[in-house]
């Protein structure tokens, strides 16, 4: 079977667009997220989003007056954690831990993690290779 170089050609183009576009839907640190912001929060886990291409954390926080406040934070994808010694299970809803990462610039209560202190002050690095942290 013959293929013209065109056809091969406008095949190669496809797939290298059709290829891309999740990278085009994927965003910088920098985008979303103040360096200047550090920020460290204690409180309990409420939820745990494994996907690509970031993990999501949720605690609630408990300000000065009692008031709670759902919070959520953006990790690395599962790979990268998992090579940093984060297993699946390893934290669960309910348990206390501490994250340290950078606010939101929108305001939100959301935030990039950089690490998370277990109870028994065993720390995981949380963050994605391309913030500050």
């Amino acid at each position: 079977m013959r293929y013209s170089t065109f056809g091969v050609l406008a095949l190669a183009s496809i797939l290298a667009a059709s290829a891309a576009m999740p990278l085009l839907a994927h965003h910088s640190f920098a985008a979303e997220y103040d360096s200047k912001q550090p920020v460290t929060l204690k409180g309990a886990v409420t939820k745990i989003e494994w996907m690509n291409p970031h993990v999501y954390f949720y605690i609630d926080v408990k300000d000065e007056q009692g008031n709670v406040t759902n919070w959520g934070f953006e990790t690395a994808n599962p790979n990268s954690l998992f090579r940093r010694g984060y297993k699946k299970g390893l934290v669960a809803p309910g348990m206390v831990v501490t994250i340290q990462g950078y606010l939101a610039k929108d305001g939100s209560h959301t935030g990039n993690a950089h690490q998370l202190t277990m109870p028994d002050g065993k720390v995981v690095a949380l963050g994605s290779e391309t913030n500050p942290g």
